[in-house]
């Protein structure tokens, strides 16, 4: 079965998700559960922490399922 990637954005940041790559070993929701939520759809919530905690929680991400990059500002 494909699954497609997810992805989720704020001002500063979007993260991407791609459920076919991880390996559920749940380091995300343990370490910073108010962003990355088990019980609740859509369960990545970018107003949880700042963008800079996130993309640290997203840097740890061990099966590298999870994925961010920098929004470009418009002067």
């Amino acid at each position: 079965m494909k699954t497609n990637s997810n992805q989720f954005s704020n001002d500063d940041i979007t993260i991407t998700y791609e459920p076919s790559v991880c390996i559920n070993a749940g380091r995300c929701a343990r370490e910073l559960s108010d962003v990355f939520r088990t019980s609740v759809i859509p369960w990545i919530d970018l107003d949880g922490a700042p963008s800079q905690k996130i993309v640290e929680q997203v840097k740890k991400c061990p099966s590298g399922a999870l994925k961010f990059r920098l929004n470009q500002k418009v002067a």
